[in-house]
């Protein structure tokens, strides 16, 4: 059964990672992004994630539960408030029964979440703040 977790609590790569550990899967694929310094030639000082969880939610569970129809496992963890540099920002994981399965939907995952999971950032740099997803 996936996790999907939106939360203001720090991020436990271990712990997120013995979700998807299980004998019936050989490939377990793993995206940890974290809060990084520069962009180009835009320096980053902090970020602050909001969501509307409600939404986010439902959104997290539309990308997962086709994954685990097909046998494989989702967990995600997506933080909110205010992020330093290096702080871990959002977690993926995917096991699945092979390597191949487990690379392609975790990378499905973060990308898809990118695009449709209302989650937003208020970046600040030290030029000015910018709002992204």
């Amino acid at each position: 059964m996936y996790y999907l977790r939106i939360s203001d609590t720090p991020i436990d790569v271990n712990e997120m990672y013995q979700k998807l550990v299980d004998p019936q899967y050989g490939g377990i694929d793993m995206f940890v992004g974290t809060i990084r310094q520069w962009t180009g030639n835009v320096e980053t000082t902090k970020i602050e994630y909001s969501a509307y969880q409600p939404m986010a939610e439902k959104q997290l569970e539309k990308i997962a539960a086709p994954i685990e129809a097909q046998g494989g496992r989702v967990v995600v963890a997506h933080r909110t408030g205010s992020l330093a540099l290096t702080d871990i920002a959002v977690f993926v994981g995917v096991a699945a029964p092979h390597r191949a399965e487990a690379f392609k939907w975790c990378r499905f995952v973060i990308d898809t979440l990118k695009h449709e999971v209302p989650i937003w950032k208020k970046e600040y740099d030290t030029d000015k703040v910018r709002w992204g997803n």
